[in-house]
């Protein structure tokens, strides 16, 4: 699976895209009369990733499905890296988080759980987000709107500064990461016609005739135990909610250390 990496737009030019007037019709940056938008551009790029992953959007396929010749792209965006950063902030920006002072769940945990979700909703809907790196963000409306919403959950909770940054970067590692795999299994199960389920149970054979049981006393105790008893999906679903609220109780933990 081939990797894009966020960010990797000249920034000059990414970033006049990314903070565009959205009210405003965009000129081309040469040629004629513009008779397409950016927003068409990047719509159509996404509804062609979303369809046929992220390598069949190039700037050739996108032209071509927008009716127009592949170099008048070229006059909106300068590049595929510039495309990918705009894609990128589009979909993670179209279920936006409560702004300040805007209505929001009761209580910062609730507010991460919301937080949580709407990411794991953007990569459901656009599986192609796992193949995107995120350690070098497109700095757009929607990336920077969803940093200050999470540092805004764990505002006036008790913790420093620096630990409120160190804990939403955590959190925001935790849920990305899950969320890509999450896309990646539905993936999977797209394209080959086999459920994780399915996978696992052709590979009994090897439960049967390679597991060596002494050396690995651990995973039988498990096993012995119902600890592997869920399904594929289900056993997922019950790791990713574990390990978000594991990451919770520990911040609110240290909190209370903290508080006099």
């Amino acid at each position: 699976m081939t990797v894009e990496h966020s960010g990797g737009g000249d920034p000059d030019r990414s970033l006049r895209l990314l903070w565009r007037d959205r009210h405003a019709e965009p000129e081309p940056a040469r040629g004629r009369r513009p008779r397409l938008s950016l927003e068409a551009i990047v719509a159509t790029a996404i509804r062609v990733a979303d369809a046929d992953g992220l390598a069949a959007a190039s700037m050739h396929r996108v032209a071509k499905e927008l009716g127009a010749g592949t170099m008048t792209l070229y006059s909106y965006v300068p590049a595929k890296d510039e495309l990918i950063d705009l894609m990128v902030d589009e979909v993670l920006g179209e279920d936006p988080l409560p702004g300040p002072g805007e209505p929001r769940p009761e209580g910062w945990r609730a507010q991460i759980g919301l937080y949580s979700e709407r990411t794991r909703q953007a990569y459901r809907r656009h599986p192609w987000l796992r193949q995107i790196s995120m350690t070098r963000p497109a700095l757009g409306p929607a990336i920077i709107h969803r940093q200050e919403y999470l540092l805004s959950t764990l505002a006036g909770i008790g913790l420093t500064h620096r630990q409120m940054a160190a804990a939403a970067a955590s959190l925001a590692t935790f849920v990305e990461s899950n969320a890509a795999v999450e896309a990646d299994t539905a993936y999977l199960e797209r394209v080959t016609g086999q459920s994780a389920d399915t996978w696992w149970h052709q590979r009994q054979v090897f439960w049967d005739d390679y597991f060596d049981q002494a050396a690995n006393p651990t995973i039988v105790e498990v096993w012995e135990h119902d600890g592997f008893e869920l399904g594929a999906q289900d056993a997922a679903a019950e790791a990713y909610d574990f390990g978000l609220n594991r990451l919770l109780d520990g911040i609110e933990a240290l909190v209370s250390r903290q508080l006099p």
